[in-house]
């Protein structure tokens, strides 16, 4: 069929099930967007404020459905503001296309000064995602695509990227669009999967660790399956929030993994680096160490595997539940409780940020969303706030992306307006990108948003007071009046004063059908980190006011 790139660009997105965009037009794009305005209803097209916001809701759209979430940008700076998102979509394995215009492609590398050039675009793309490409013809598009998706639905999802020249989408050609690109897991290895179920049938106190592969496999209910047969004890990663009920009785926070090892003959990590903060295999305190991960490269150094499979986490775990079904395993209730009675005496030490994520926790539905920040209260939360389902809970993991949460929120609330989301943020990070009030308002995007206001950049003012002697240096912040800030949008606000009051908030916003802006005021919060990173020393407990 003839048809212009652009024409070509829209097909092909809608052949893999694209329904949805998040991006700004831009004159690159004109073409683009013509054959979008052609696709009516079929593709949705949500105008963000900035590059960087759009990435971010594609990003929240992708981890909080399991499809692909799709940004569109201009090249150059409008491809530059939209890398933080890019970088924490890498980080955090979602599967994110980027589709980015160029210049035109014959001014490509030449340096002449055309409307946004940058020095090696496709260069600075191939970086940042797993696989990238460059459209040269219109008829190149659709395979281009095909081959997009082929790499989100196969091994290890994370970014891919797509440039498309002006010319080439103003171009018209003859074009075939193919089928979707099929979902192709890795699948594992059978004589490891024999070698690994021997293993753990010959064990008698294992330890499962289940990373964020648990959850891009889809492989929740073999992991609890597993953990079942085996009476095994699942510690979560925090990207591994909700591969696992927290009401489960064999479900563990992170942090209880230090005192379950000490017992453990057998870990099984399911779907996870494995690494430490500090780049160091996380200490199994010698118990025997099998990895299993759809990233070979995680299988390798710094890791020291006993066993290690290359392979789907769902694919892996449901062979080794159907080998070890029938074994016979004591009862392990007084290990369990001692180990879920130590982390909450560990807990303790964060008792105020706790409060606030019961409140949180209280009001929230199971199936609801909620979106952690760098933030007082969202560092807590990445270590002890239950999750109950999947897909639920979304960090930027180790990218520790400052200000994406309230955007990563929307993209979230896009996929699906009848799911509860929540991000939580601070004053500092809200700032990036406080300007989508107006994506949310415009699309009635009816998020909730809980700006904890301290007045400060309060991670690094409390390091610089236990670390360098209360010298500050650049953590002050002065920030606006919250509730005249969102009446400017046309966004409802309200206030909460401590965790009750919050509970109370948020219980009434997340049934207002608006998105609604809460801003809480709160004070110095005691670190956390001591409970997140092992190495940490325990800090000091705070001054009485």
């Amino acid at each position: 069929m003839n048809m212009t790139g652009g024409e070509a660009l829209a097909r092909s997105l809608a052949a893999n099930g694209v329904s949805r965009i998040f991006g700004i037009p831009g004159v690159q794009l004109d073409h683009a967007a013509d054959a979008l305005y052609h696709a009516g209803d079929d593709i949705a097209f949500t105008c963000a404020r900035n590059e960087q916001a759009a990435s971010y809701m594609a990003d929240g759209y992708a981890r909080s459905t399991g499809r692909a979430g799709v940004s569109m940008v201009v090249p150059g700076p409008g491809m530059l503001n939209g890398l933080a998102g890019l970088a924490t979509a890498y980080a955090c394995s979602s599967p994110l296309l980027y589709v980015c215009g160029q210049i035109d492609s014959k001014a490509i590398g030449r340096g002449l000064g055309a409307l946004h050039e940058i020095p090696d675009q496709s260069g600075i793309l191939r970086s940042l995602t797993k696989w990238s490409g460059l459209a040269s013809r219109p008829e190149d598009i659709p395979g281009l695509v095909h081959r997009a998706f082929a790499e989100l639905r196969s091994g290890r999802p994370r970014p891919v990227g797509l440039e498309i020249p002006p010319d080439v989408l103003a171009a018209r050609a003859d074009v075939e669009i193919p089928g979707a690109a099929p979902h192709v897991p890795v699948v594992p290895d059978h004589k490891l999967i024999d070698a690994v179920a021997e293993l753990l049938r010959g064990s008698r106190r294992p330890v499962i660790y289940a990373g964020g592969g648990v959850i891009a496999a889809d492989a929740s209910e073999e992991l609890r399956e597993l953990a079942e047969i085996l009476r095994a004890p699942v510690v979560v990663s925090e990207n591994g929030r909700g591969a696992i009920s927290a009401r489960h009785p064999l479900a563990f926070d992170a942090l209880a993994f230090r005192r379950l090892r000490e017992d453990a003959d057998v870990v099984l990590a399911v779907g996870t680096r494995f690494v430490t903060a500090f780049s160091a295999q996380t200490d199994t305190a010698g118990a025997r160490l099998v990895l299993i991960n759809a990233e070979a490269a995680d299988l390798g150094e710094p890791r020291t595997p006993d066993l290690a499979v290359h392979g789907d986490a769902r694919l892996a775990l449901a062979a080794l539940a159907e080998e070890l079904r029938g074994v016979t395993r004591e009862s392990r209730t007084a290990e369990l409780d001692a180990a879920r009675a130590w982390c909450e005496e560990q807990y303790a030490d964060i008792a105020p940020q706790r409060a606030y994520l019961r409140a949180i926790r209280a009001a929230l539905p199971d199936d609801g969303v909620l979106v952690s920040e760098l933030t007082q209260v969202g560092y807590a939360a990445n270590a002890c706030f239950p999750v109950y389902r999947p897909r639920t809970f979304l960090t930027p993991g180790y990218q520790g992306t400052l200000g994406y949460g309230f955007a990563t929120a929307l993209g979230a609330k896009a996929a699906d307006p009848h799911r509860a989301v929540v991000s939580i943020t601070g004053d500092g990070g809200f700032s990036w990108t406080l300007q989508e009030l107006s994506t949310a308002k415009k699309y009635g995007l009816a998020t909730v948003t809980v700006v904890f206001n301290d007045g400060f950049f309060g991670n690094v003012r409390r390091i610089q007071k236990n670390r360098f002697g209360a010298r500050y240096f650049a953590t002050d912040l002065v920030n606006p009046d919250y509730a005249k800030l969102a009446d400017a949008f046309g966004v409802a606000a309200a206030r909460a004063e401590g965790p009750e009051e919050l509970e109370v908030v948020l219980k009434e916003a997340l049934t207002a059908g608006e998105p609604v802006l809460v801003e809480a005021p709160v004070g110095e919060f005691p670190g956390p980190w001591h409970l997140i990173h092992e190495g940490v020393p325990r800090p000091a407990p705070l001054e009485a006011p």
